[in-house]
């Protein structure tokens, strides 16, 4: 099974023979630099994983060696990269990690001089650079330098405790996965100088992960919620690597779905902000639509991936949008200039239960019940036109949405209500994504169906 992945999301892949290399990472290094048209230095930073030294030393020898200088912050999450950039007016920036992926994974994430993601049209030309590898070089005397920046998780805290009434959310006691990542450092320092009450599990950052960093209810069953109730905790929360994703346990010791965390948000958001609109992609829970509803607000879909997500928020102004996510525990508020940031989405569940005086566990029993199922099928064929044309004819009696694969909302009856299915080849990792979800039980006869076809053509 291929284990490279070169898309608009960047380059991402296992390390080594067959998958990501040094070379990967020098001339995406040199086509970013050449690419970018503002003056200025390059913010990087990397994840604890093993590979990520390797990738950092590439990086740094190819932004140099174009003549772009390098503040380099360590080991740090991408939103703290995202932060920093905007703060140190940098030219963009570069986080060197797999997220959720397995330890053997790695990958390059690229941004701009906003501290967002590139959008679809950026991200395109900075892979025609690195496909075309006409890549500038500067002279010998007007090579980059590197800065270590030490002090930007202290500036991404303070900016957090501008908009979070921390005295109000020191109150709770929680237990935190940092599945050995970034969220790690940070939240002992929200520790250390904000009087939290975090107790931190996995937070060795030694290169290995005690389990796969993947923020789904799945995981947070496994290795989190068992431990919520012994340790009297209000709330568990897990991370992934790179602290951009989240998913949690109720205080009860319950695993959320991570499908819930952007309604649940909304339904705080919404009625405090000026924007109604709800941001999110074509494979997230319909329980999103019912819960704008109820505050009047409007959910507008985009194809999967952050590149289509900011080519949705540049085409509105930003205080239309009341927040931006995905079903995977990714989520952007406006306050922080739209960075996916899984510890601003913990603050704010917390929020939300502090201002309704209710636990997590009653907050998620109001939500009503949509079950989602999600399965993945290797590529092998690559016959995937052949596989949507063939779904469509089968199982297309509904409305029929082909911006990313195929997804189909169905009419009530047979699969039950507000059922839909939609298939899509993944970005980031060599598999076919099929998900359905209907309102009350899960659709399993449909999710069966989809499934089966895939399989047989994918």
């Amino acid at each position: 099974m291929a284990s490279l992945r070169i898309s608009q999301v960047g380059v991402r892949g296992v390390v080594g023979r067959g998958g990501i290399t040094a070379r990967h990472v020098l001339d995406f290094g040199a086509a970013f630099a050449t690419f970018l048209a503002t003056e200025g230095p390059v913010v990087i930073a990397r994840d604890p994983r093993a590979s990520g030294l390797m990738l950092r030393e590439g990086l740094v020898a190819a932004l140099l060696a174009a003549g772009r200088d390098v503040i380099d912050l360590g080991i740090a999450s991408t939103p703290v990269i995202q932060h920093t950039i905007r703060q140190r007016q940098a030219a963009g920036g570069v986080s060197i990690s797999a997220s959720h992926n397995a330890a053997e994974w790695n990958a390059l994430k690229f941004f701009g001089p906003v501290g967002t993601y590139l959008t679809t049209a950026e991200a395109d030309e900075l892979l025609d650079i690195y496909h075309l590898r006409r890549f500038y070089a500067a002279p010998w005397n007007k090579l980059g330098q590197v800065e270590l920046d030490s002090s930007a998780i202290d500036r991404y805290l303070d900016e957090l405790s501008e908009v979070f009434h921390f005295d109000q959310l020191r109150q709770f006691r929680v237990v935190v996965d940092c599945s050995n990542g970034t969220s790690s450092r940070i939240l002992r320092r929200l520790n250390e100088r904000f009087g939290f009450s975090l107790i931190l599990i996995n937070a060795a950052m030694d290169g290995r992960f005690a389990h796969e960093p993947s923020t789904s209810a799945r995981v947070v069953g496994l290795q989190l919620a068992p431990l919520v109730q012994p340790l009297a905790a209000d709330a568990g929360f897990l991370f992934d690597a790179d602290s951009d994703r989240v998913a949690f346990a109720t205080e009860l010791g319950e695993p959320v779905s991570e499908e819930l965390i952007l309604p649940m948000l909304s339904d705080y958001l919404l009625p405090r902000s000026e924007g109604k609109i709800v941001l999110t992609n074509l494979s997230t829970t319909s329980l999103n639509e019912e819960v704008a509803s109820w505050h009047g607000g409007k959910v507008v879909r985009v194809p999967v991936g952050r590149n289509a997500a900011i080519d949705a928020l540049n085409a509105h102004r930003p205080e239309q949008i009341a927040l931006a996510g995905e079903g995977t525990g990714a989520v952007m508020m406006p306050q922080f200039r739209f960075v996916y940031d899984g510890i601003a989405t913990m603050l704010t569940l917390l929020e939300k239960s502090a201002a309704r005086q209710q636990p997590l566990s009653q907050l998620v029993a109001a939500m009503p019940r949509y079950s989602m199922l999600k399965g993945e099928v290797p590529l092998k064929r690559h016959r995937i036109p052949q596989l949507l044309e063939l779904l469509a004819t089968a199982l297309g009696e509904g409305k029929i949405n082909r911006q990313d694969g195929l997804r189909v909302d169905l009419p009530s009856g047979r699969w039950g209500d507000n059922a839909w299915f939609h298939v899509r080849v993944s970005q980031t990792e060599p598999f076919v994504r099929v998900i359905a979800e209907a309102r009350g039980a899960a659709p399993q006869d449909l999710f069966d169906e989809v499934m089966e076809t895939t399989r047989a053509h994918a």
